[in-house]
């Protein structure tokens, strides 16, 4: 079997964190359009994340966040996406990588994407990252709080949804 020199998988999953990249960039810049809201998963001790030390021993290995309604100052990057999020009414500034993400969904039209850790997005003892201070203000909403869940379990999709699995792709 031929050697696959040009590595079709490392293309295939930057360009699907490319489809990521834009539609965060989007709604940076013009708010979430219509009933679209998403659904991030993503590794909690990769490197380059940044959790308060409450949220990570919380959720030690994973965390789903929910994009919908209270969130703000959505910063996208080249490499990662930095946002601002209540939890149990607590402000807190999230830094997560893109190579760090293993899930995205956007449950309004049942899309969904699924990666694998990207390489150098192995795990970092937690002891090495830094606390991201929260915010030193709210911005004035009655809108209801994000949902954060416990992923033990995959996401569920929901009937008719496409998620794109890395796997297809690679060499057997």
């Amino acid at each position: 079997m031929a050697t696959d020199h040009i590595r079709y998988d490392v293309l295939a999953r930057d360009a699907l964190r490319g489809v990521l990249r834009r539609v965060l960039t989007d709604a940076a810049e013009h708010g979430l359009p219509g009933e679209h809201h998403f659904f991030i998963t993503f590794l909690s001790t990769a490197d380059g994340v940044k959790l308060s030390p409450r949220l990570l021993a919380q959720y030690p290995d994973e965390m789903t966040i929910i994009l919908q309604h209270q969130f703000w100052d959505l910063v996208v990057t080249e490499d990662r996406f930095e946002v601002g999020l209540s939890f149990g009414g607590i402000p807190e500034r999230l830094v997560v990588p893109f190579a760090a993400i293993k899930s995205f969904l956007d449950p309004s039209v049942q899309f969904g994407l699924q990666f694998e850790p990207a390489e150098g997005a192995m795990e970092a003892p937690p002891a090495k990252l830094p606390a991201v201070p929260a915010p030193s203000a709210l911005p004035a909403t009655t809108e209801p709080e994000p949902v954060v869940e416990s992923t033990d379990e995959p996401a569920k999709t929901g009937e008719g949804a496409e998620v794109v699995r890395l796997d297809r792709f690679r060499k057997k």
